[in-house]
């Protein structure tokens, strides 16, 4: 089903001018929007690619290339595309990060690619959002380096435009591999896209009630910090686990969770070795690290979840998805002492967002805990608030830095609203 959500909010209270009143505040635009049944498939461009389903698959390739393997070499793959029509965007957007669910098997991969139109009609190249299978037997799961240009550059997961070359729409495309010899395919089931313009701000409003104060879901609770050495060839081990630390959570939260099969590879004296294969399967190759926001979303889309990256505006709109039942997971930067009772600063770091104390105050599963015992931790709502929506924030040198603007993982079972 074709889904596009357009939020906008007036940020912060209204500007006053020295004499009456001035413009209102910038106001913080997002719009998420994707492709995910066979009526949206079919309407974009299909190139070697059959719509089965709601998926998209290899029919008919349109030929092969080789791609480097883990090992060193080289192997072939048969490919076919899917193109999406062009999105058009209600406001120039500066930011743009895609999510994709997607089935890989063995031998099987898929390349997820955008390409923006800015304000003046011209259409900016393809940026490469990353190459991803589920597996890391076949590829290195990987975002792409060095791709900037006069319209914008990819960080890891983030494209971000130029000044002068904001998107008013884009198009997704995406490339479906298979080895050559084999019959298996890529099911591609969503694709889509948050595009963005979130004013600098350092400073953010706190919200009011949002209907969910006193209510807090039983998300199950695992610790990085216990894990810390582990495998260290996935971004240096379990004490830079935040992000898949959080989203297993979610995943075992919706009664999903590897097999002892899949689990078979890790030490058998770990604990929650659920967490060591969520950092194995997160883990992007050029970035060495776990926290690409876009794999963790494709991870736990291979449970049979939905899984989107997306920006909300407030802690009162949060409150809408826990009183759905909805965990999220937030992703924010901060110094220490700005979040009581942290006793940690971070240069970004990922929670599950669980619930609400009686007087509206945060309650996360912080994975920054020393055991699993300690990962359910209370927040401030003005501090919290603060830390996850700004865009700009100052470190302890006073430099300024940049923060995430509300972030956030909606992971939730597959078909749910």
């Amino acid at each position: 089903m074709r889904r596009t959500i357009v939020l906008t909010a007036v940020v912060g209270a209204l500007a006053l001018a020295a004499v009456g009143c001035g413009e209102p505040a910038p106001q913080a635009e997002v719009d998420f929007h994707e492709w995910s049944s066979a009526p949206d498939f079919r309407a974009g461009a299909a190139e070697g690619a059959s719509v089965d389903g709601d998926t998209v698959q290899i029919g008919s390739p349109l030929g092969t290339v080789q791609h480097p393997a883990p090992d060193g070499g080289l192997r072939d793959y048969e490919y076919a595309r899917w193109t999406s029509p062009l999105h058009r965007l209600g406001f120039p957007a500066t930011e743009l990060v895609t999510s994709w669910n997607a089935a890989t098997p063995p031998g099987t991969w898929v390349q997820v690619e955008m390409r923006g139109r800015t304000a003046g009609g011209a259409d900016t190249g393809w940026y490469v959002m990353g190459r991803w299978a589920s597996g890391d037997a076949d590829i290195h799961r990987t975002s792409v380096d060095g791709q900037s240009d006069a319209q914008g550059a990819v960080s890891v997961d983030t494209f971000t435009a130029n000044p002068g070359a904001e998107l008013v729409g884009y198009q997704l495309r995406v490339t479906l591999h298979r080895a050559v010899g084999t019959s298996a395919s890529p099911a591609l089931s969503l694709v889509g896209a948050m595009a963005s313009a979130i004013p600098d701000r350092f400073d953010v409003p706190t919200s009011g009630p949002g209907g969910a104060w006193g209510v807090e879901l039983p998300v199950p609770r695992y610790s990085q910090n216990i894990h810390k050495g582990h495998y260290p060839q996935y971004g240096g081990g379990g004490e830079a686990w935040c992000s898949p630390a959080s989203t297993q959570m979610v995943v075992e939260y919706w009664g999903k969770h590897p097999s002892e099969a899949d689990l078979s590879w890790i030490d058998p004296d770990h604990p929650d070795r659920v967490v060591d294969h969520a950092a194995r399967q997160t883990f992007d190759h050029a970035y060495d690290g776990t926290g690409n926001w876009s794999f963790n979303a494709a991870y736990a889309a291979t449970y049979g979840l939905e899984a989107r990256i997306t920006r909300l505006r407030s802690l009162a709109e949060a409150e809408q998805y826990i009183r759905s039942g909805i965990p999220l997971i937030t992703s924010q930067s901060f110094r220490e002492g700005e979040l009581d009772g942290a006793g940690y600063g971070t240069e970004g770091h990922i929670m599950v967002l669980v619930g609400f104390t009686e007087n509206g105050d945060v309650v996360v599963n912080d994975p920054a805990s020393s055991d699993d015992a300690a990962v359910r931790n209370v927040y401030p709502r003005e501090q919290f608030e603060n830390v996850w929506l700004r865009t700009k924030r100052k470190d302890e040198n006073g430099e300024v830095k940049s923060g995430t603007g509300g972030i956030s993982y909606l992971i939730v079972p597959a078909g749910r609203a």
